[in-house]
């Protein structure tokens, strides 16, 4: 059974999306789990910051049907398919790694062109799967971390922790109440410095 790894990314509303997305994943995916969530500046255009995870599970289901459930979850979230590439987003969770498979279709290419370049994708990849060999390099994710980490970068680890939130019965959040450790409002956020991860 192949071990698939997503990444998972928005700045509409951040903290309600990540819950929902983790808790419709977690579903789907019942022995999934969760990096740490991270705040970084917005990629490709100006724009609110977004927060980035990564998941991994294990599944029987082809990179075809998990690519299907990623886009119905990240509807779910308010994205639409017609959403620009360079643009704020609800939700945007990427198929990063299917097993070993090296492949590319018009929806997919396999592994995903960009981990080893993101910051964002690879440091928390590497946070819950640190022996991960990439498929192509034959390194593990801890070394290409360590590569990319020397570049600069800001990553600001959060108190989000998805693996609690995707398991909780109660609702995100009512009537603007903030989720517990929520860092997208004021009210609720976390203080936990600004800095570089995984050095």
């Amino acid at each position: 059974m192949p071990r698939v790894y997503v990444a998972i990314g928005g700045n509409i509303e951040p903290e309600r999306c990540f819950v929902l997305a983790a808790r419709e994943l977690r579903r789907r995916y019942p022995g999934i789990v969760f990096s740490a969530c991270y705040r970084n500046p917005a990629f490709g255009f100006k724009g609110a910051d977004f927060l980035n995870a990564v998941a991994g599970f294990d599944t029987e289901a082809s990179a075809e049907q998990v690519l299907a459930e990623l886009h119905a979850i990240e509807i779910l979230c308010g994205r639409r398919r017609d959403d620009p590439k360079w643009a704020p987003r609800a939700m945007d969770i990427d198929l990063l790694l299917y097993g070993g498979a090296v492949a590319e279709t018009a929806d997919y290419r396999l592994p995903r062109p960009d981990l080893l370049r993101r910051s964002y994708m690879l440091a928390p990849l590497a946070q819950i799967a640190p022996e991960l060999q990439h498929p192509l390099t034959g390194r593990t994710m801890a070394d290409h971390w360590q590569e990319l980490a020397r570049e600069p970068h800001r990553l600001e680890p959060l108190g989000l922790d998805l693996n609690v939130l995707a398991a909780a019965q109660a609702p995100p959040a009512v009537d603007g109440e903030n989720l517990p450790g929520d860092v997208g409002r004021r009210g609720g956020e976390e203080n936990h410095g600004r800095g570089d991860v995984g050095r």
